[in-house]
């Protein structure tokens, strides 16, 4: 219909028409000349109003009607078609006036009319909006004036970058394709029924209620990152989804990916297809329906012993965390509960844990790491060091043992592989985009932007910070200190250096705590003879060999919950810091550049190690905290559930989680299977 708009109409009606009531469209008067705000506000309403999952082709119509009283007399069609056309006329000439402040455009009548049919009724829907102007498969175009942000995940790093995020600052969509976050430590928990999977998940959109209209969640699956026209492609995953729009695609101006990681395989042969892993809620929910199933069937009358040993053998491969704390959940399962059920089948039930290295919990202290070893061979558990997987067939496994070259058949009725961090499918793609490919995860700064890709950050276990070693600095640190250009350093100079870039080298901090040194003076230990310190001048190469050591302590941060919810925060920090520095002009807060003028904008993430809690089954657990203190024991497993009930993301969860451990505590767990 031109530049009005389209027209659409419904009408029901009878043999005869009879005029009931009539429209009456009363248009504001114009406001006082102040465009902008109106525009602003329209502009919110059909934003607020467009689907998030893709489709831009709904808007808010707003309209002002008064409907006059019925009125009695007929009129022939002829005459209401003339009725028809006239408010039709009317209609269509308000298309430069206002209403509220609000450009007025959508027109809506109305017309009853009675006849031997009963009531008739014509709608003549008018909209100016011409929704063509968007990109095609582009679902968020519409300018708000803020800068776009999506989230890829909605994990422990993604939820913690919301939750510390000053979302009025930004347009943020997030994109993950489940609705809902996971307390992942407890994922062991439920798969043997100690928690109940709805303890541990908490709707996405009850988390970001709070923040309003400036967070929007789409259910879907991010499938390409296209990091040169920074758009990311993203997949319905809803299994009603309209045929022919399954995908869409969102701007961005800064993307946060967080999408977390899968298990490695490391390439072995037949783990796909017969192993189960622990990543995800379903994950729990598998395994503990694997065990049911185990041991019912195993307790069917025509099966021989060979048999049902084959059947209660549960292997699990990984001496990590994650497979030490479900071998402990495991055991407490069997011999707690369901041979209670099954008494018959005590003497067929065997737990053998295999590990690659050395020795279990080996990330943990020596003396954690041996107590947990020695308390699983009391309670029967086998653990099997050393070993090298070779392949995984349906119902056996083959492993070597490193130390005397043995190859070993093991069979199984049940096999948890819990071993290592591996990439997913969308971050591998964008690590070939961006010169990436030869590694496992992304590489990103200190400042946690990935490397060679402007506008996106890393967090989480998809993402590892490759931190700026200070050797590769040191002839510009040299020169940063030597400000008499004389060649040499005093020790005051060197000292007054070190101070000055300690909070962009990390690791400086790092190797002195572990070398329980009190100064940055104890660096000179091995360049400097005590008694000469007084007076000794520092050539470069005597600074290099003074440095040198920062650097040997410079490792990855592990995949933890704990590292991507500081990285999440830390993350958010920086986003409202930017926003900040852009209204109220606030000057940056990061250390001194070494290889230019000025600061860097924000300090660099320094992972603070918080402690590690152990599990170990029997109602007790092991705690690590940084330095040379370690807990083991029942009281530890208490302040394991103080912290873990504390840590949870809401009080419904965190109720829902207490109440079970309660549950268990007085009526063991339950075996019901319920499909």
């Amino acid at each position: 219909m031109g530049r009005e708009g389209e027209l659409w109409a419904w009408a029901l009606c009878g043999a005869r028409w009879r005029a009931r009531a009539s429209l009456r469209l009363r248009p504001s008067p114009r406001p006082s000349p102040s465009p902008s705000p109106s525009r602003q506000h329209f502009s919110t309403s059909r934003r607020q109003s467009t689907s998030g999952g893709g489709s831009t082709n709904s808007h808010h119509h707003q309209y002002h009607h008064q409907q006059s009283q019925s009125q009695s007399g007929s009129r022939s069609g002829f005459g209401s078609h003339v009725v028809l056309k006239r408010w039709l006329s009317r209609a269509l000439s308000f298309g430069k006036q206002r209403v509220g402040g609000i450009p007025y455009f959508p027109v809506v009548l109305g017309f009853a009319a009675s006849g031997c049919l009963g009531t008739g009724l014509l709608v003549v829907f008018a909209d100016d909006h011409n929704t063509s102007h968007n990109p095609p498969g582009i679902s968020n175009t519409a300018g708000t004036g803020k800068k776009k942000v999506i989230v890829l995940g909605t994990g422990w790093g993604g939820m913690s970058f919301l939750k510390n995020l000053d979302s009025t600052l930004y347009d943020v969509r997030v994109v993950s394709p489940r609705n809902y976050f996971v307390f992942t430590p407890l994922l062991p928990s439920v798969t043997s029924g100690s928690v109940e999977a709805r303890s541990i998940v908490e709707p996405i959109r009850r988390i970001i209620r709070s923040k309003g209209k400036h967070v929007q969640f789409h259910e879907a699956e991010c499938i390409k990152i296209d990091a040169a026209k920074k758009v990311v492609i993203c997949k319905d995953v809803s299994k009603v989804r309209p045929k022919g729009k399954e995908e869409f695609a969102l701007q961005y101006d800064y993307l946060v990916v967080a999408v977390g990681a899968t298990t490695n395989t490391f390439g072995t042969k037949g783990v796909r297809e017969y192993c189960h892993f622990l990543k995800e809620v379903y994950d729990a929910e598998k395994i503990k329906e694997s065990i049911q199933n185990c041991f019912e069937s195993a307790s069917l009358p025509h099966l021989n012993k060979e048999d049902r040993q084959k059947l209660l053998s549960f292997v699990v491969v990984g001496g990590g965390p994650t497979g030490v704390e479900f071998a402990a959940e495991l055991h407490d399962l069997i011999y707690d509960d369901l041979l209670n059920l099954y008494p018959h089948l005590h003497n067929d039930v065997k737990i053998t844990l295999v590990q690659s290295g050395d020795h279990i919990l080996n990330t943990y202290d020596e003396r954690i790491s041996k107590y947990a070893e020695q308390k699983f061979t009391r309670e029967g558990i086998h653990v099997k060091t050393g070993c090298r997987v070779l392949g995984v067939q349906d119902g056996a496994i083959d492993f070597k043992i490193k130390s005397s070259g043995q190859l070993v058949n093991l069979p199984y009725g049940m096999i948890v592989w819990s071993t290592g961090i591996g990439t997913r499918p969308v971050v591998s793609d964008f690590m070939n985009q961006i010169g990436q490919s030869d590694r496992r995860v992304l590489a990103t700064d200190e400042w946690l932007r990935i490397k060679n890709c402007h506008g996106t950050f890393g967090i989480g276990d998809c993402a590892s910070i490759e931190q700026r070693r200070i050797v590769e600095d040191v002839s510009y640190l040299f020169k940063l200190a030597d400000k008499s250009n004389s060649g040499s350093l005093t020790i005051e100079e060197f000292v007054e250096v070190m101070e000055q870039v300690r909070q962009r080298y990390p690791q400086i901090d790092i190797y002195m705590e572990r070398q329980h040194m009190r100064g940055v003076l104890g660096l000179l230990a091995d360049a400097v003879k005590d008694g000469n310190r007084g007076s000794m001048q520092l050539d470069i190469e005597n600074f290099k060999q003074a440095i040198s050591k920062v650097d040997s302590q410079m490792k990855s941060m592990p995949a933890t919950a704990q590292v991507a919810a500081q990285q999440g925060e830390y993350l958010a920090h920086c986003f409202n810091h930017m926003a900040a520095e852009v209204h109220d002009n606030i000057a940056p807060e990061g250390p001194m550049r070494i290889r230019g003028k000025g600061r860097h904008r924000f300090q660099p993430f320094q992972y603070r190690h918080l402690g590690q809690f152990a599990p170990l089954g029997g109602e007790k657990a092991a705690y690590e905290l940084p330095g040379d203190w370690v807990s083991i024991g029942r009281s530890t497993q208490w302040l394991w559930y103080s912290v873990y009930a504390s840590k949870q993301v809401s009080w419904r969860t965190r109720t829902l989680v207490v109440f079970d451990w309660t549950k268990k505590m007085f009526f063991g767990r339950d075996s019901s299977r319920i499909d």
